[in-house]
C-alpha cells in the first residue's frame, strides 16, 4: 500500500495520493487535504532554507517492495552479490582442500589434537635433539609438529598399559580337535635317512589321473600353473614303486624364514636359494599357515575354500623330487650317507598374522586366541628351525606404508596415518590385554598403517613359549646390509650347511640386494621428523624388552 505525504514519511511518485488509503477513506476532507485543493507547493525546512517538498518527491526513485528486507537494493545488485560470495567461497575451499593435501594450512586435523597446548617438556632429550637436528619450523609442517606433544599423552597411556604376560600352551589334543584332517596326513616320525623331514605317501590315482588338478595354489594362482604343468609331466616318473603299490616323497619345510615383512627377508630368500644345498617352496610366500589354511586371501575380501594341507605339501614336490633323487642314489644306499638338502618356506606373515582365529577357534579367553600357528608348526615339526629378520620398527613402518598406500601417498599422509593408528590402539589396550590387540582382526584391520607388526617383542615371547631358544635366529636388516657376508655365514651356521667354495660365497654374497624402495616411491623422502619422533617414542619400550630378551642392545636401535 502507498501514501501520500499527509499520512507517512515514504516518498513517492505523484500518483499516489489516489492509491492514499486515508485520502480515499471516510474521513477525508477535501478541503483540508492540500493535494486535493491543488497546493501543490508544501513547505519543508532543512538548514533553515525551505524546500519544495513535492520537488523532493519527483526525483525519488521508485523502490520494490519486495526486495525491501535485504537493504533494498536492486535485483540485479543483489544477484551480483551473491553470485560473487559463491565465487569467493569456492575459492576458499579450493584454497583449503590444496593446502590441507600439501600441509599448508595452519589448520590442525582431526588427529592433530590441536586442542593440546604446545609443551616442550613432554619432549625426551633424544626426541628433542632429533627436531633440532633434522627440522626447521616452516608453513608446511608447524601443525605436526604441535601434534608431539598431545600424541605423546596417548603414547604415555599405552606405555602404561603394557604388561608382558606368559601364554599358556595348549595341550596336543586340543591341537587335533582342531586341525583332524591335518593330523592324518602329517605322520609323527620322518626319513632317518633324510636331514629335511620328508616320509613316503602311498598314491592311489594312475597314470592318467591329474594329481595337481583340485590344488587350490594351482588354481588361483596364474603365476605358478605353468610350475605345476611341469610337475604334472614329470610327476609319474618320480614315483616309487614297491611291491605293486606307488608311493610319493612327501616333504614339510626344514626351516622357516617367519618375518617380518619390509625388513629383508626376500633378499635372504634370494640368497639362500643359492645355496647348492637349499630349495625353497615352488612359491615364494604360501601364507598357508597363517591364511590359506583358512580360506583366506585378504580378509576384506572374504573367505574363500579353505587350502587342505594337501595343497601345501604339493608346493615342495620340486625339492622332494631332488631329495629322493639323492636318497635312491647308489652313494647314499651303499654307503648309507644321508640326504643332506633341506627346503626352506619363505612367508614373512608367519610370525605375526594370527588374525584368523577369531572366526575359527572358540574358548577365547578375554580375547586372546586359544591356538596360535607356531603351536601347530611345533606338533609337526619339533625340531624346525625358525628364522626372523627385524628392522628399525619405525624405518619398517614407513616402508611398508610406502609398499601398500595406493594412493596420495607423502609425508604429511603417512603423519595423519599414525596418528589415527595410535588412537584406536589406545582405545584397545584401555579395555583389553596387550596381546589381546596385538592379536585382534577388527583393530588391525582399522588401523591404516600396520603398527602392531613391529612390536616384534610380543610375538618372539609367544615363538619362545613354543620353541626353544637355540632354534630361532634373530637377523637385522641394518647388521645384514653393512656386513652381509658375515649375516649369510650365521645363516649357514644356524642351518648346519656344508662349506661353500670362494665362488659360489662370491655369488651368494655381492649379488645386489632384492627388493629395494621402487622409483615411483624415492622421490617421496622420508617422514617427517615429528612423525618419527613419535613412534619412536611409541616402539622404546618394545625395543628395550628385545634387547633383553636377546641379550643385544643393538635391537634398541637408539641411532639408525
Amino acid at each position: 500500500m502507498r501514501y501520500c505525504i499527509n499520512c507517512c514519511i515514504h516518498l513517492l511518485p505523484n500518483d499516489l495520493h489516489r492509491q492514499c488509503f486515508r485520502c480515499r477513506g471516510p474521513d477525508h476532507n477535501n478541503q483540508k487535504c492540500p493535494v486535493c485543493r491543488g497546493e501543490n507547493k508544501i513547505p519543508l525546512y532543512t538548514d533553515r532554507k525551505q524546500m519544495k517538498w513535492l520537488a523532493v518527491l519527483e526525483v525519488r526513485t521508485d523502490h520494490c517492495e519486495s526486495w525491501n528486507g535485504f537493504f533494498c537494493l536492486r535485483k540485479g545488485k543483489l544477484c551480483s552479490l551473491m553470485f560473487g560470495l559463491i565465487i569467493m567461497t569456492l575459492v576458499m575451499v579450493s584454497y583449503i582442500l590444496t593446502g590441507a593435501k600439501h600441509g599448508l594450512l595452519l589448520i590442525p586435523s582431526p588427529f592433530h589434537y590441536g586442542a593440546f597446548a604446545s609443551n616442550p617438556s613432554l619432549m625426551d632429550n633424544e626426541s628433542l635433539s632429533d627436531m633440532k637436528d633434522y627440522y626447521q619450523p616452516s608453513k608446511m609442517n608447524i601443525s605436526y609438529v604441535k601434534d608431539y606433544p598431545s600424541i605423546k599423552l596417548i603414547i604415555d597411556t599405552i606405555t602404561s598399559k603394557i604388561e608382558f604376560i606368559t601364554r599358556q600352551r595348549p595341550d596336543l589334543e586340543e591341537l587335533r580337535k582342531q586341525e583332524p584332517h591335518m593330523f592324518s596326513v602329517i605322520p609323527n616320525k620322518f626319513l632317518p635317512n633324510s636331514k629335511n623331514p620328508c616320509w613316503y605317501e602311498e598314491y592311489r590315482g594312475n597314470t592318467t589321473t591329474d594329481p595337481y588338478a583340485t590344488n587350490s595354489y594351482a588354481l588361483y594362482s596364474k603365476r605358478f600353473r605353468i610350475i605345476f604343468d611341469y610337475l604334472r609331466k614329470v610327476f609319474w616318473n618320480h614315483l616309487y614303486h614297491y611291491k605293486d603299490k606307488h608311493y610319493r616323497l612327501r616333504c614339510l619345510p626344514h626351516f622357516y624364514i617367519i618375518g617380518q615383512p619390509k625388513c629383508g627377508t626376500t633378499d635372504l630368500y634370494d640368497r639362500l636359494r643359492l645355496h647348492p644345498d637349499v630349495r625353497f617352496s615352488a612359491i615364494k610366500e604360501p601364507h598357508w599357515w597363517t591364511r590359506k589354511r583358512f580360506g583366506i586371501i585378504r580378509l576384506r575380501d572374504g573367505f574363500h575354500d579353505r587350502y587342505p594341507v594337501e595343497d601345501y605339501l604339493d608346493l615342495f614336490d620340486l625339492a622332494a623330487h631332488q631329495i629322493q633323487s639323492v636318497l635312491q642314489s647308489d652313494a647314499v644306499k651303499e654307503r648309507g650317507k644321508r640326504n643332506n638338502i633341506i627346503i626352506g618356506e619363505a612367508s614373512a606373515s608367519t610370525m605375526w598374522d594370527n588374525n584368523a582365529w577369531i572366526f575359527f577357534y572358540d574358548n577365547s579367553t578375554e580375547g586372546e586366541p586359544p591356538f596360535l600357528i607356531q603351536d601347530f608348526i611345533h606338533a609337526f615339526q619339533p625340531n624346525a628351525k625358525l628364522i626372523i629378520m627385524l628392522r628399525d620398527p619405525v624405518e619398517r613402518l614407513y616402508s611398508d606404508y610406502l609398499y601398500f598406500a595406493s594412493a596420495n601417498k607423502s609425508a604429511e599422509d603417512f603423519h595423519e596415518k599414525v596418528a589415527e593408528s595410535l588412537q584406536l590402539f589406545e582405545g584397545c589396550v584401555l579395555d583389553f590385554s596387550l596381546r589381546a590387540c596385538v592379536y585382534n582382526n577388527t583393530l588391525n584391520n582399522a588401523m591404516p598403517v600396520r603398527l602392531q607388526v613391529g612390536l616384534y617383542v610380543v610375538y618372539l615371547l609367544d615363538w619362545l613359549t613354543v620353541f626353544n631358544k637355540d632354534q630361532i635366529l634373530v637377523l637385522r636388516l641394518e647388521d645384514h646390509a653393512s656386513n652381509m657376508r658375515y649375516t649369510m655365514h650365521m645363516v649357514f651356521q644356524f642351518l648346519d650347511l656344508g662349506p661353500l667354495s670362494e665362488k659360489q660365497e662370491a655369488l651368494i654374497t655381492k649379488s645386489p640386494a632384492s627388493n629395494t624402495r621402487r622409483p615411483e616411491d624415492r622421490s617421496l623422502g622420508p617422514m617427517l621428523p615429528t612423525t618419527k619422533a613419535i613412534l619412536r617414542d611409541f616402539y622404546r619400550p618394545f625395543n628395550t624388552k628385545l634387547a633383553q630378551v636377546l641379550f643385544d642392545d643393538a635391537f634398541l636401535w637408539k641411532r639408525t
